[in-house]
């Protein structure tokens, strides 16, 4: 006779690593409302704050930050992300390529170009400009540093390759057309991606005229809306993408603009771990959701990522994004 020890079912192993959360009925509805060509997402994704919005666990930020990803791309409104840190170290067309096969079809990352070319000085580690930039808006270290290997690494998951211009010091901004013939020429010389956008930011208003729509017309680049405190609110940008009509949509919402145009610091410890919307911002979300549906409405593609400093947490700003775009 069998020992009744034996005939006990053995124990249900729990699975190891990050886990997604269980998906909510409403968020699985939104994302099946949502046109495909819609992709909304964080600008990273390793906060343990997010455990039970984004991950089942607790798990330590290096660790979110190595493995979370494909936990992250399983949640059904996040279907972007933005890849930052490629701004402080180029990143290699290996590493890209690691964190498009964590990823499913469909899935779009938003790159930032490294600081090597898109900051017009060379800063020390407390952020200070020591000294000019000799690559500045360089095609050439552009093409090699990022360009190349995105295109490599990423492939058909590329949504936007960002080049974030840093605020220009007083010289520089005192010779714009300089800058608008570099920009220009750097454009020029960069190949189309195989899959998205390449697409500029900027984070000086002097950027903001018919000159800049004129060579991003010509290069057949975008511009990407910036939602940071340091330029004209979403109402008065406006205007530019008119102008840049019909296309793709990049938006990168960065900053609340209750927090000033630098208010990282004080954002960052307001809003803690991330796990809560403590600063709505529904205005900006809505015209924000106006204009994602109309672009998408006209069959063009949309790139959209948050940062958890625009609310207080990300991944319930695209929630509440994701509501206002269904909701009309």
């Amino acid at each position: 006779m069998q020992d009744p020890l034996f005939d006990l079912e053995a124990p249900t192993k729990r699975p190891r690593g990050v886990q997604p959360a269980p998906p909510l009925a409403e968020d699985i509805a939104l994302a099946a409302a949502l046109s495909p060509r819609i992709h909304l997402g964080t600008s990273t994704w390793s906060y343990p704050g997010w455990q039970g919005l984004v991950w089942a666990g607790r798990h330590s930020e290096a660790t979110l930050s190595k493995t979370g990803l494909p936990a992250y791309a399983a949640h059904p409104l996040l279907r972007a992300v933005g890849i930052d840190r490629g701004f402080y170290r180029p990143l290699a067309a290996s590493e890209f390529e690691r964190h498009a096969q964590q990823v499913p079809p469909g899935f779009r990352f938003t790159v930032k170009a490294p600081s090597l070319v898109t900051d017009a000085l060379l800063r020390s580690e407390d952020g200070r400009g020591r000294q000019p930039n000799p690559l500045f808006l360089d095609a050439t270290a552009a093409l090699q540093d990022f360009i190349e290997p995105a295109f490599e690494g990423l492939g058909q998951h590329i949504g936007a390759l960002v080049f974030q211009i840093s605020p220009l010091p007083g010289p520089l901004l005192a010779r714009m057309n300089e800058q608008f013939d570099r920009l220009h020429a750097l454009l020029l010389a960069l190949p189309k991606p195989p899959a998205g956008v390449i697409a500029v930011e900027v984070r000086d208003a002097a950027w903001l005229t018919p000159d800049l729509v004129a060579l991003l017309r010509d290069t057949g680049a975008r511009y990407c809306l910036g939602l940071h405190p340091k330029l004209p609110p979403l109402a008065e940008q406006l205007p530019l993408l008119r102008a840049l009509w019909p296309g793709p949509l990049v938006a990168r919402w960065n900053l609340n603009r209750l927090h000033g145009p630098y208010g990282y610091e004080e954002a960052e410890k307001k809003y803690g771990e991330f796990s809560e919307m403590l600063d709505p911002d529904p205005e900006t979300r809505a015209e924000l959701a106006r204009i994602i549906r109309g672009t998408a409405g006209a069959g063009q593609e949309v790139f959209v990522t948050i940062s958890n400093k625009a609310e207080g947490s990300a991944p319930l700003s695209v929630r509440a994004l994701a509501q206002a775009i269904v909701a009309a």
